[in-house]
């Protein structure tokens, strides 16, 4: 465990790095805030639809050769993203890198699979939290380092992520090992590899059901927080990248002490399915608060009381990981990745258009958080969904016992 959750926080970082700074280079090569909201929003776009594509085929190729083989083909495809995108000279080329890093980096729903590999069923939410955990290290560290190393050079901070990318392919090849064995592998189906496919098998999947609801709903609620977080806080508050990596520092504290200390403990005295419902209502009503507060010290205040928001992500994961046999933990966990990557493929199209009718708003205006309103309604279905399909699964539990009584 302690070995790929090394490769994760490494990973992370090095994402993390560029998270504050990456709008502002698209600025660059624009001349208005609603320029600039559209063509990151193209940005974010290519590299989603390029994750949506890969996501599956790379979570097919670990099922077959391997989980190390494919986690080191991602941290090339890091490292490529990040030099080129330093080195850009204009908008297209910001876009053809993120394509490249997209379509090659799948190294989460991999990462997921591994842990699936050497974990027990009843170990996975906890230690699906202990991944989590390496994210929320790794934007801790990654967006302060990048918001400083931002207000230096915005193009610093990238040369810094590719560099950080290699160092995690030299770990990968000298020291992480392989958790799937040659007996557990099974055939390359390319069918299965295709994203449109993989979705169907998930959703075919006994178990999931409404899940693929609650997961397009919140993953699209994320990716919209995501899209818009820098340029919200930006148009809002005016932040820049120092103040917005801050920001985002709070954010990795709290996941970090949520899925590494506190989800351990939660799960002692709730179920996952109750602590998804928590997490929903929380985060429902965090992203409300978001969008009214006035002034920029609010937003930590929310980001810490939205403590079990934390905490929706490993029940989730925990939940589908069970529903699939040992065999399938790579494929089903692409295409948990594959589904999140639709909804960031989406979610620019919705956000960055959002946030583009009210970005010429005074600062402190309520009505810039239209993207995190909508946020909310996201969070909100996903909870009836939620609510519905533990309802609908108790129910079939009851009638087989008496059935079988």
């Amino acid at each position: 465990m302690r070995f790929i959750m090394l490769t994760v926080l490494i990973d992370m970082l090095s994402i993390g790095l560029i998270v504050p700074v990456l709008p502002a280079l698209v600025g660059r090569f624009t001349g208005s805030p609603a320029a600039q909201t559209h063509w990151y929003g193209v940005i974010a776009f290519a590299y989603a639809l390029a994750s949506f594509v890969g996501a599956p085929l790379l979570g097919a190729l670990s099922d077959r050769y391997g989980r190390r083989p494919v986690l080191l083909l991602g941290f090339c495809g890091l490292a490529i993203n990040f030099f080129t995108t330093a080195l850009a000279t204009s908008l297209w080329m910001l876009v053809a890198s993120r394509v490249v890093g997209g379509g090659m980096q799948a190294n989460a729903a991999v990462a997921n699979a591994y842990v699936a590999d050497i974990s027990a069923p009843d170990q996975r939410a906890k230690r699906f939290g202990l991944l989590g955990a390496m994210f929320g290290i790794g934007f801790i560290l990654g967006p302060v380092l990048g918001g400083l190393l931002g207000g230096i050079d915005l193009q610093l901070p990238f040369f810094v992520a590719g560099g950080l990318a290699l160092v995690n392919l030299g770990y990968g090849v000298l020291v992480l090992p392989e958790s799937l064995p040659p007996e557990r592998r099974r055939p390359l189906d390319w069918r299965r590899a295709n994203p449109l496919t993989a979705l169907k098998s998930l959703a075919q999947l006994k178990g999931v059901g409404l899940l693929m609801g609650v997961l397009a709903c919140a993953g699209l609620a994320q990716f919209t927080l995501y899209t818009v977080w820098v340029l919200f806080t930006t148009f809002k508050f005016h932040w820049g990248p120092t103040q917005n990596g801050w920001s985002m520092f709070a954010i990795g504290v709290v996941a970090a002490l949520v899925q590494g200390v506190l989800l351990g403990r939660l799960l002692k005295r709730f179920t996952a399915q109750r602590l998804a419902v928590m997490g929903l209502v929380s985060s429902t009503l965090a992203f409300v608060a978001f969008g009214l507060v006035t002034e920029g010290w609010m937003m930590y205040a929310v980001i810490v009381a939205n403590v079990l928001g934390n905490t929706v992500t490993a029940a989730l994961q925990s939940l589908v990981s069970s529903a699939a046999d040992g065999s399938q933990q790579g494929q089903t966990m692409g295409a948990v990745s594959s589904l999140n990557s639709l909804m960031a493929v989406v979610a620019p199209t919705m956000a960055a258009p959002l946030l583009g009718l009210v970005s010429h708003y005074p600062a402190g205006d309520w009505r810039i958080g239209a993207p995190m309103y909508f946020c909310a309604t996201l969070q909100a279905l996903a909870l009836i969904f939620a609510i519905r399909h533990f309802r609908r699964s108790r129910q079939l539990r009851l009638a087989a016992v008496t059935t079988g009584a």
